[in-house]
């Protein structure tokens, strides 16, 4: 199975940077790939019109959104979820709409021609990375590195090992990185491993 999307025609915009400190907040992210609009993590953020806004910019309405991912269930990844009540929600092993719950797993399952999912476990055993198919190439939605360069080592990695493996393998064909909590980077050699 290839870690890669079968088609390239995905369209990604950020609309909103992550961040930590005294604050945190998730990156969420858009993806739009033909009449598939997907949200990737809608979690903390310092007021819902942070997510909101920015979609709006686009022309596009929350009940528009076929599709949320998360990346892993921490709150801060997941809390503002509730402002799609139209997508189905995806995680690691399920996809859930209105009051149905199709057990799956995430490896490989494609959401749309230019969007799948992936399992990358460290940070938690259950995280997923988003990959999109674009015209400028792979970008994948990621918990497997918080920001560009911080931290080194995941201070809450649940496995250390099984994340340097999932970073390796986001490194391999990633060409644009949305990490968890910061700005889009290209992965390179300075990159944490």
């Amino acid at each position: 199975m290839s870690d890669k999307p079968r088609e390239s025609r995905a369209t990604v915009t950020v609309l909103s940077a992550g961040y930590l400190g005294d604050r945190t907040a998730s990156t969420v992210g858009l993806i739009r790939d033909g009449d598939t609009l997907v949200v990737v993590d809608p979690g903390m953020v310092s007021d819902r019109s942070v997510i909101l806004d920015p979609l709006a910019e686009l022309g596009i309405d929350p009940a528009a959104i076929t599709d949320v991912v998360f990346s892993h269930h921490h709150p801060d990844h997941t809390i503002n979820a509730a402002l799609f009540p139209n997508a189905r929600i995806h995680d690691h092993w399920a996809i859930y709409t209105g009051d149905l719950w199709d057990s799956r797993d995430a490896e490989g399952y494609e959401i749309s021609p230019s969007v799948m999912l992936i399992r990358t476990p460290g940070h938690t055993a259950e995280d997923i990375s988003t990959v999109a198919g674009t015209a400028d190439g792979m970008v994948v939605f990621t918990h497997v590195w918080w920001t560009a360069t911080v931290p080194v080592e995941d201070p809450y990695a649940t496995d250390p090992e099984a994340l340097r493996v999932s970073r390796a393998r986001v490194r391999a064909i990633a060409d644009l990185v949305v990490p968890g909590h910061g700005p889009v980077f290209v992965p390179d050699e300075s990159t944490p491993q």
